[in-house]
């Protein structure tokens, strides 16, 4: 197994299918990788030799925060609007979306398990 910044990527994938392994490399930036590495996107982990897979590394360590460090700037982000106390900050505060999306329905993923309120009868009509 090839490691890059700290991950171990699988060597039976494409070269940019297997870069996507990383956190904060998707498939276009790792696509922009292997032209700028000037490596055939048909071939594998495994047919790499030393040369690319160090071009690889210097290419990602040189143009791009991945792994650790953005995970870090992410978490400093989002702590810095709760310090501030603005809008985005409240939503991540209460553990709602952020980004307007509606709450009346929906946002399950971000709420957690919807929970029955007790005594509650529903309406019927007659």
């Amino acid at each position: 197994m090839a490691r890059i910044s700290g991950v171990n990527i699988p060597t039976n994938k494409k070269v940019n299918v297997a870069l996507t392994y990383i956190f904060g490399i998707g498939p276009k930036i790792a696509s922009d990788i292997c032209n700028l590495a000037s490596i055939d996107l048909a071939k594998r982990i495994s047919e790499l030799n030393d040369d690319e897979l160090n071009k690889i590394r210097d290419i990602i360590d040189q143009h791009h925060t991945v792994e650790g460090d953005l995970r870090r700037k992410v978490s400093l982000d989002i702590k810095r609007l709760n310090d501030l106390g603005c809008y985005r900050g409240l939503r991540h505060r209460k553990k709602l979306p952020v980004r307007g999306q509606r709450t009346h329905t929906n946002a399950r993923t971000r709420k957690g398990k919807a929970v029955a309120i007790a005594g509650k009868k529903k309406v019927t009509k007659g």
